[in-house]
C-alpha cells in the first residue's frame, strides 16, 4: 500500500461549509470563478468560521472528561483499560482538510482584485488564526505533527511521506500564525459585534495557547512525545508565559470588554451570560448565536435535565466544598464539611454555585407554574445536578430545543490567563489579583481580599502532582486555580488544565455526593416539606421519592451513612498525556514515528473499585 500521511488530501471538498464552495475540487476553480474581490475572501474565510467553530456540544460538554464533573459517558480514551494505536483516531483525512482549504486560500488570495492592504492582511490574519487553532488541537493531542504552510499536492512524496516535525516547531509556526492575526486582524465594530474573527479573540486565544505551552513546559519535565527533555531555547526567558501575559495585557488595556457586574443582580448575573437569548457583548466575546424565529436552535437544556440521556452530569462533592463563603473563609474549614445537609452547604455560599447546580431556593416552570425543584437524583448521580446553561421551564426540556446563547470566549478567561501567567513568571502582586481575581469573586458576591495562607484542602485534594513533582506551595497559584475551576466550569477548559498542569491523575479519583444520614430514610433537599431522595436496600413508594438502591455503582461512604459514593472507573497514567499515532496512519507512512510512550506494546490499568488511589500499572 502506498504510504501518505492521509489519503486523498488534495481532492477533499469543504462539504460543511454549505454552499460557500463549489463542490469540486478547489484546483479545479480558476481566478474567474471564485478569487474575484473581497467579498469573495470574505465568503470564503466564512467557511472557515462555519467549519471550525465550536459546536453546541463542544462549548457545553467538554468538562465530561475532567475530574470534577461526574457524567457516566466519558472519551473512550479514558474509560478503556487498555489503549493502543489501533484504536486511536484522529489522523484522517477530515482531520487534516484544514491544511488544503487554509493554504489554498493563503496561495491564492492575491488573485481577488481591488482589495486594500489592510484588507488582504486580514483576511490572511484570519486564515492563519484557523491554521494555528487547528495544529494547537493536533498538538495537544498528538505532540509533534507534520507542519504544513502550503498546499499538499497529492504527487508531493516529498509532502506526503514526511516525518513528524517536532512539537517545539510546530508550536514556534502556530506563533507566528497567532502574533499575524493579532497584529491585523480589523478591530472595527463591524467585526466585533458578528462574532467573526477578530483581533481581540486572536489575542484572547494566543494567551491561551501561550499559557497551555508555558506552563506545559514547566510541569512536564520532558516532551512525553519524544521523552527527552525539553530544548531550552524553545522557551528561553519563558517566553511562552510572557507571551500570554503581553497578550492579555494587550487585551485589556484596550478597554472593549469588561466583565458583567451590577451588585443587584449578584444572585442572577453569572448565570445570565448563559442562559441569555442574546450574547452579552459585554464580556462574551464570541459565541455561538442562535435564533428561535431563524430554527436556529440548539438542545442543551434537553441533554442535562434528560433522563433518558442517562449520563447524569453532576458535580462532584469534593470540588463543591471548594466553593468560598462569601466573607471569603473556607467553607472546608468547619470540621463537619463532609456532613453537611444539601441546604446547609448553600448557606452563604459563592452565588456562582446556586448559578451552576440546582439550590434549595431553585425554581422552574412545571406545566407554566413556577415551582421549587428539588435535584433529580434519576438525573444527577451525585445530587449536584447542573443548571449552568439550562432554560428553567419544562417545556424546553420535553420539546428538545432551546436558542440561548453558548459563550465559546469570555473575558473572564482572559483574566484568569492573565492572573496565571504573572503568577507564573514570578510576577504576581497585589495590583495583578486586583484587577483579576477580585473582581470575579466580588461579582460572585465573595470578599476579594487576597488570601495569605494556603489552603491546605485544596492544595491536598487537587493540586498535588502526580509524577512526584513538589506540591503547589504558592498561595496565589492555588487560588487563580480555584477561581479559573469555578468561573470557567464546563466551559471545556478544565482538561486541558490538568494537561498542561501534569494532573492527569485527578481523572481516576474517587467520586462523591450528597450526604446522607440514614440508609432507609427519606430526606428533603431543599426544605419545601416534601421528601426527595432515599438511600436503601429495597425499593420503596412514596410519592415524589427517588430512591437509590445501594449496588456496587451507588453506594454510602460509610456503609449505613455518608457521602454517595458513585463509582465510574476512568484511566490515566503517564503514557496517556499523548495519544498514540494511528496504526492507519503508520501503516500508510511508518516514517511519523510513533510517540515514545507507546512504542511498547499497551499497559492495563487496574483500579480496585471504590478506591481513590490511582491505578496500578501492569503489563498483560
Amino acid at each position: 500500500m502506498k504510504r501518505i500521511i492521509y489519503a486523498a488530501l488534495a481532492c477533499l471538498t469543504f462539504a460543511s461549509c454549505e454552499d460557500f464552495l463549489d463542490k469540486q475540487p478547489i484546483e479545479q476553480i480558476g481566478t474567474d470563478e471564485y478569487f474575484k474581490d473581497e467579498a469573495s475572501l470574505e465568503k470564503y474565510t466564512n467557511g472557515f468560521l462555519n467549519s471550525y467553530t465550536p459546536s453546541s456540544g463542544d462549548v457545553t460538554r467538554g468538562d465530561g472528561n475532567c475530574d470534577i464533573i461526574e457524567v457516566k459517558q466519558t472519551s473512550s480514551y479514558l474509560y478503556q483499560p487498555v489503549w493502543n494505536s489501533s484504536l486511536q483516531g484522529g489522523w484522517s483525512n477530515s482531520t487534516w482538510n484544514f491544511v488544503y482549504y487554509i493554504n489554498t486560500f493563503l496561495e491564492r488570495m492575491h488573485e481577488a482584485q481591488g482589495v486594500s492592504e489592510a484588507a488582504f492582511a486580514h483576511y490572511e490574519g484570519t486564515a492563519r488564526f484557523w491554521r494555528a487553532w487547528n495544529y494547537f488541537e493536533l498538538v495537544k493531542t498528538f505532540g509533534g505533527v507534520p507542519w504544513y504552510d502550503h498546499v499538499v499536492r497529492s504527487d508531493s512524496e516529498e509532502d506526503l511521506y514526511k516525518p513528524r516535525d517536532s512539537r517545539e516547531y510546530v508550536m514556534e509556526r502556530v506563533l507566528e500564525d497567532l502574533n499575524y492575526a493579532c497584529e491585523h486582524c480589523y478591530t472595527s465594530e463591524a467585526w466585533v459585534d458578528n462574532q467573526k474573527i477578530n483581533r481581540y479573540i486572536a489575542l484572547a486565544i494566543k494567551s491561551r495557547i501561550c499559557l497551555f505551552e508555558g506552563t506545559y513546559r514547566k510541569y512536564h519535565r520532558v516532551d512525553p512525545s519524544t521523552g527527552k527533555a525539553w530544548d531550552p531555547e524553545y522557551n528561553k526567558d519563558n517566553k511562552w508565559l510572557r507571551e500570554a501575559a503581553d497578550a492579555c495585557e494587550e487585551l485589556m488595556e484596550a478597554g472593549v470588554y469588561s466583565l458583567v457586574n451590577s451588585p443587584a443582580d449578584v444572585a442572577t448575573q453569572y448565570r445570565s451570560l448563559f442562559t441569555s437569548p442574546s450574547v452579552l457583548k459585554q464580556e462574551v466575546m464570541w459565541a455561538r448565536e442562535y435564533n428561535d424565529e431563524k430554527n436556529v436552535r440548539h438542545d442543551v437544556t434537553w441533554y442535562f435535565t434528560s433522563g433518558s440521556m442517562g449520563q447524569g452530569w453532576s458535580l462532584d462533592a469534593d470540588f463543591v466544598y471548594t466553593y468560598l463563603n462569601r466573607d471569603g473563609s473556607r467553607f472546608t474549614d468547619r470540621a463537619d464539611y463532609k456532613s453537611t445537609t444539601y441546604a446547609e452547604q448553600f448557606e452563604n455560599r459563592d452565588y456562582r454555585l446556586q448559578q451552576t447546580v440546582i439550590s434549595p431556593e431553585y425554581r422552574k416552570l412545571v406545566g407554566g407554574t413556577s415551582k421549587l425543584f428539588a435535584p433529580d437524583l434519576s438525573v444527577s448521580y451525585t445530587g449536584y445536578q447542573v443548571i449552568k446553561f439550562n432554560i428553567d421551564d419544562d417545556s424546553y426540556e420535553a420539546s428538545g430545543i432551546c436558542w440561548n446563547c453558548l459563550p465559546i470566549l469570555r473575558y473572564a478567561e482572559v483574566l484568569l490567563n492573565y492572573a496565571e501567567a504573572k503568577a507564573e513568571l514570578g510576577e504576581f502582586d497585589d495590583a495583578v489579583w486586583d484587577k483579576t481575581i477580585k473582581p470575579l469573586r466580588e461579582r460572585a458576591g465573595v470578599d476579594g481580599t487576597r488570601p495569605t495562607k494556603i489552603d491546605e484542602y485544596l492544595q491536598n485534594a487537587y493540586y498535588s502532582t502526580d509524577d512526584g513533582n513538589p506540591k503547589i506551595t504558592d498561595c496565589d497559584i492555588l487560588e487563580i486555580r480555584r477561581e479559573r475551576a469555578i468561573e470557567l466550569l464546563l466551559e471545556g477548559r478544565r482538561y486541558d488544565d490538568l494537561m498542561r498542569w501534569h494532573l492527569g491523575g485527578l481523572l481516576n479519583k474517587q467520586w462523591y455526593g450528597i450526604y446522607i444520614g440514614e440508609v432507609d430514610k427519606a430526606y428533603d433537599l431543599n426544605n419545601d416539606g416534601v421528601n426527595d431522595v432515599c438511600v436503601t436496600d429495597k425499593a420503596g413508594s412514596e410519592p415524589g421519592v427517588k430512591y437509590i438502591v445501594r449496588n456496587s455503582e451507588r453506594a454510602l461512604e460509610d456503609g449505613a451513612s455518608g457521602r454517595l459514593v458513585y463509582n465510574l472507573q476512568r484511566y490515566f497514567n503517564e503514557q496517556r498525556y499523548v495519544h498514540p499515532i494511528p496504526k492507519t496512519a503508520l501503516d500508510k507512512n511508518p516514517d511519523l514515528g510513533q510517540n515514545e510512550a507507546w512504542k511498547k506494546h499497551p499497559r492495563t490499568l487496574r483500579r480496585p473499585v471504590g478506591s481513590g488511589r490511582p491505578p496500578q500499572t501492569s503489563d498483560p
